[in-house]
Parts: structure tokens; sequence; C-alpha cells
């Protein structure tokens, strides 16, 4: 026997996609569920460096691109969210934690002075804005230090934090899923391939079938599965791979900034986190992450410990601590597997694909997907009270990218 829950919507996926989404659906008084595999904020949003960016990385050709330009208004309206005044329907993230307030670019050598006309022009005004040496960050006030810095309106989150605040009173609607053949979950569908519920059996062994006008693959590298059991070809996903490095020491200086260097990807970029020691975890992306690839842990480790000598002389790293770890990066299909430029939202059937392609970019797929429900006649129902789900398991949130790394079998969470 089984008994069926209707809802408006059944969001797949629990990273920071999802998470945005669900968020912004109850606020706006749909009834809306979510369904998680494995952690809540694992995978690619744990992995990622908790940069809100506005695309300025993306103008290193020397010109604004479709992608800088897609991008550009998302930090304004995540410190919005932050603060607690977002757009109508945004989440309150008051309860998150801010690394830095800023983001920042730094040249070493004269690759500077051959950028500066560039990010002086009136395109990127109000995007970066160029340091006199006292308003540098702490660790570019060393002597050792000869190249420019600028300051870019971007910030950096505790990403864990934000799941957390994204996740916060709605824990009653959100159940962990098994979609393997014996696992708790199963999608129902009809001869055209669309879905007509999913079946869950709770740990009392009643099956529940879970119906929605419409369900939203947001699961990332997962969407691919759940596309396959549909039979679904179109649309298709692609992954760009990421080797990062994680450096775990005890320099007091954080840093948060990307490195330019001869090519328009940075050269390296640094987020700083602490960690439950009172240490931090410097993690390395931009280009020495997409090199690293093809490199084995140590090669990479030993490149990375070669390049940061190179450009961060004066920080002893000494007593480090080093270690890896790969990424796949889940996105529509593009040709040659070219970077997507914004948020990737299509209806099927009565499922809705989705991929973010940019932590920075969760607003703007929550808004695709609003709209999308809003051209389907699919309004709030506003009532909550009869949408009861007892007996299922609830997925964690995952505390940290670098969980289990460095020869540890846990790290706390951050403080």
């Amino acid at each position: 026997m089984s008994h069926t829950v209707e809802t408006d919507v059944v969001v797949m996926g629990g990273g920071i996609a999802g998470l945005w989404l669900f968020r912004t659906l109850h606020t706006l008084g749909y009834r809306a569920v979510l369904l998680e595999q494995d952690s809540l904020g694992g995978g690619q949003t744990i992995k990622s460096q908790g940069i809100v960016h506005g695309g300025t990385k993306y103008t290193l050709t020397g010109q604004l691109t479709n992608a800088s330009q897609a991008i550009a208004g998302m930090p304004e309206r995540w410190r919005n969210a932050l603060a607690g005044h977002g757009e109508a329907g945004d989440p309150d993230l008051r309860s998150a934690r801010i690394l830095s307030d800023y983001h920042y670019l730094w040249s070493p050598g004269d690759i500077g002075s051959r950028m500066t006309s560039f990010f002086a022009s009136k395109a990127l005004r109000g995007r970066v804005d160029a340091l006199s040496k006292a308003q540098f960050p702490a660790i570019f006030q060393h002597d050792g230090f000869r190249g420019k810095v600028y300051q870019l309106n971007e910030i950096v989150l505790d990403i864990a934090t934000v799941t957390r605040a994204l996740v916060q009173g709605l824990e009653a609607y959100i159940i962990k899923v098994d979609w393997r053949e014996h696992g708790n979950a199963r999608l129902v569908t009809d001869t055209k391939s669309s879905i007509e519920a999913v079946e869950l059996t709770n740990e009392q062994n009643q099956k529940v079938l879970l119906k929605a006008q419409r369900f939203v693959m947001a699961a990332g590298e997962g969407t691919q599965s759940l596309l396959h059991t549909l039979e679904i070809s179109e649309p298709a996903m692609q992954l760009r791979p990421l080797h990062m490095v994680m450096v775990r020491h005890r320099h007091p200086e954080p840093i948060y900034a990307h490195c330019l260097g001869i090519t328009p990807l940075p050269r390296m970029t640094i987020t700083s986190h602490p960690d439950s020691d009172g240490q931090w975890v410097w993690y390395l992306g931009g280009g020495i992450a997409e090199d690293g690839v093809k490199q084995s842990a140590e090669e990479l480790i030993a490149t990375a410990k070669k390049e940061l000598q190179a450009l961060l002389p004066w920080v002893d790293l000494t007593n480090a601590q080093w270690d890896t770890l790969r990424i796949n990066r889940a996105e529509p299909k593009q040709n040659r597997l070219l970077r997507p430029d914004a948020a990737f939202c299509q209806p099927v059937g009565n499922t809705i694909v989705t991929w973010p392609t940019k932590l920075a970019l969760a607003p703007n797929l929550s808004d695709e997907v609003i709209r999308q429900l809003q051209a389907d006649h699919i309004h709030p129902t506003t009532n909550d009270s009869d949408l009861i789900l007892d007996g299922f398991p609830q997925p964690d949130i995952y505390p940290n990218f670098w969980q289990g790394c460095f020869g540890d079998d846990a790290v706390g969470e951050t403080p």
C-alpha cells in the first residue's frame, strides 16, 4: 500500500543551485520538496572556492566577454542576501560567514603595467580598483612584493555556512534518497518519458508517491543518470575537470586573490579557509588546477610548491601539509567543451533540467526556473500544512572541502 503526496515542485539535488531555488520556492509560497542522494552542499558546491565573482577574470583578454556580462550583477545580488534585504524571494543569508568582503587580483613583475590602462577603462569602473601600497592586504605588505594589487567587487564565502543558512527551518521538506536499484527512491515514468511521481520508501518500509507539477533536476554531475533513466538525450552534459591543491599551514596572513599570468586564465587563484585547529587551508585553483588535470598528485604538489615560492617567497611553508582534490564541473554540453556563459535552464516535458555553471549564478538559475513556472501558470499554493513526510532520513550538511584530506580521517567543521 502507498499514499500520495501532492506538491508544486520537487527539486532533485541539494547543492548550491538546488538549495537556493528550494529556499526561494518556499519563500514565494510554493509547496516544494528537495531530494538529495549524498550530503547537502557536497560535491561541486563545497569544492568550489567560495568566490562570488563578477566576471572580471573573464576580461583578461582585454575586452568584456559574454561570460563577464552575464555574471556582472551577481556579487551585488549576493551581498544583499547576505545583508538580509535581497530581492523578493531571495534567501536571508545573514547567518552565513563571509571570509573576505573582497577578492583581489595581483600582478607579479611588470605584467601589471600592461594591464593598468585596461583596468582603468570606463568599461570596468566599479568592478576593479587599483590600490596604493598602503591599501594592500596584509599578505602583500612585504618588502619582497614588487607587483600591483587590484580590488575586485567580489566576495569570498564559507560555503558550509551558506548551505546551513539555506537549509535552516526547511529540514522537514528535505529527504535523503538512494536512486540505486535497491535504494529507497525511484522515478515513476509514463510512456512519454515524463515523470509521473517519485516513489519513496520510508524507514518503516511504507511507500509514498511524491507527485509534483514540475520536477527540477539540479543534481550537478548526478543529473546525467537521472536523464538516462528518463531516456532523455537532450540536453546533454559535459564535464570539465580540475585538479586543485590544498596547503594547510600556520602562516598568519590569509590570501584571497587571482594572480595575473601571461594567458587570459589567472595563473593561480588562491582562497584561504580557517580550520578548527587555527590553521589556514589555502586552496589553489585557476591555471594551476586546469593544467594539473594531467598531473599526478605528487607532480602537482611539486609544481605548486615551486609556484608559491616564486610568487610569495616571504611565506614560509616549510612545515605545511599538502594534498590535492579532483573536481568535475558539470555543465550543459558546449562545442569543444567551452565554458557556458550563464546558468542553464531547459524544460523537457514536466521536468526542468538545470546547471548553474558557477556558484555565483545560483540566483540567476533560480530566476529562470521561477520564470518558467510562471510561464506554465504554476503558481504558489501558500499552504504547507498538509505536506507531511514522516519517517525519511535527512542528509547531512557537508562541513568543508578538505574533509578526510591530509591523511586525516576527519576534520572538524569551520567554527
